[in-house]
């Protein structure tokens, strides 16, 4: 399909590449270095992302060079889950952690408890730009403390577990 895919420039290294025409909005994030690049998630499927990147890169030389990425492991939403932190810059790209819009936690793969303590995590770090893998780009960091807030008020009410319920906080929810 011509034009799945839209890409946006975050800054002269960092594209965003969106899968709007798709109810679940994916973004997938390609920083680039001076040796090696890093393509954060690979989208649905839909349609070839390699192309795209083969686009945004130097003839497909993977370098992210001068540029360092931290993986962190945020089990919750699945237990593999992983954030990517490019603490120079204060990007912080979350995947399906955090994103605005109602959060998935109510699959089997899914552990609320542990979404808890990933959104702790993440919530310690200097963030300055929330990138989600879903819907709107328009996220300040702040979010990362509402929703460690929400997800800590649930626990402490005896709610963070399967099957009670969903819960709205403004510009996100959680169905757990």
């Amino acid at each position: 399909m011509d034009n799945w895919f839209t890409i946006d420039q975050i800054d002269k290294k960092t594209y965003i590449i969106s899968e709007y025409r798709h109810w679940e909005e994916t973004h997938c994030y390609l920083l680039n270095g001076s040796k090696f690049s890093l393509l954060i998630d690979t989208g649905l499927g839909i349609c070839d992302i390699h192309n795209e990147v083969k686009k945004l890169t130097d003839n497909a030389i993977i370098d992210i060079g001068n540029r360092s990425i931290q993986i962190l492991h945020t089990p919750g939403h699945s237990p593999g889950h992983m954030c990517f932190w490019e603490k120079e810059r204060g990007y912080l790209f979350t995947g399906d952690l955090v994103y605005k819009d109602t959060l998935f936690a109510y699959f089997p793969s899914t552990d609320p408890e542990a979404y808890l303590n990933s959104l702790e995590l993440v919530a310690m770090l200097p963030v300055k730009h929330v990138f989600p893998a879903h819907h709107t780009l328009k996220i300040q960091p702040e979010i990362l403390t509402r929703m460690c807030d929400a997800f800590r008020q649930l626990k402490n009410e005896g709610n963070l577990h399967h099957g009670s319920g969903i819960f709205e906080f403004g510009d996100w929810a959680v169905w757990l």
